[in-house]
């Protein structure tokens, strides 16, 4: 535990400082906190150092912790890419979903919806010339955004991307940041932008990420999976 918050606290202080270098207020920026394959006892030790948000890329595993987790008071984040027949399980669990990167996907959460309840979900833009790659292309991002608003059981918050690899990140966010505009001219309200992972999210801050998902740099490394 002692560990674990002084690489909280590290982490935490190197966003503070990114922030203040920026110009922008460091309480306006949310960190997550990556969990992948770390047990559930870590989000609840996570939990005692006041940690709020927790993201997790794999659905059995958000699946696993949030059950297992019950009386624990985080806000899970689902930060990887859907399937869509998984669509039904992520919302049962997930309070935010940051990889909505196609119409289906946006239909099989909302049909997924149970009562009232309204998941908040970003679009996934993907910033390389790889198709392969998880995001809808830039120019197909504001349809989405429009598609979404058509659902209501949906609150569209906004844009997500990951850096390219070999591209230097800042201008990567630059663009991400003039997707995020576009969409706020569909949705003002519409104004998370989550980007920014332990080597880059100097760079997110400065381009105005509101979002960050950080993993091992706080939880350690990822233990063994065999």
């Amino acid at each position: 535990m002692t560990e674990l918050a002084a690489r909280l606290s590290a982490i935490d202080d190197r966003i503070a400082d990114a922030a203040r270098l920026a110009g922008r207020d460091p309480a306006g920026i949310t960190r997550i906190v990556v969990t992948k394959f770390h047990p559930a006892s870590l989000v609840r030790e996570l939990s005692e150092l006041g940690v709020r948000d927790v993201g997790e890329n794999r659905q059995q595993e958000l699946s696993a912790k949030t059950a297992a987790l019950g009386d624990v008071d985080v806000r899970w984040h689902f930060i990887g890419q859907a399937q869509t027949n998984k669509a039904a399980a992520i919302r049962r669990s997930a309070d935010a979903v940051h990889s909505v990167d196609r119409d289906r996907l946006a239909v099989a959460l909302h049909r997924a919806a149970e009562g009232d309840d309204v998941l908040d979900v970003t679009v996934q833009v993907n910033l390389t010339d790889d198709p392969g790659r998880g995001g809808v292309a830039p120019a197909e991002a504001r349809a989405l955004a429009e598609h979404i608003l058509e659902l209501p059981s949906l609150r569209l918050r906004g844009v997500m991307a990951v850096a390219p690899l070999d591209e230097d990140p800042a201008p990567a966010f630059a663009r991400l940041r003039g997707i995020s505009e576009q969409i706020r001219e569909v949705d003002p309200t519409a104004d998370w932008i989550s980007a920014g992972m332990t080597g880059d999210f100097v760079e997110a801050i400065a381009a105005g990420a509101t979002h960050l998902r950080i993993g091992s740099a706080i939880t350690g490394p990822r233990p063994d999976r065999g």
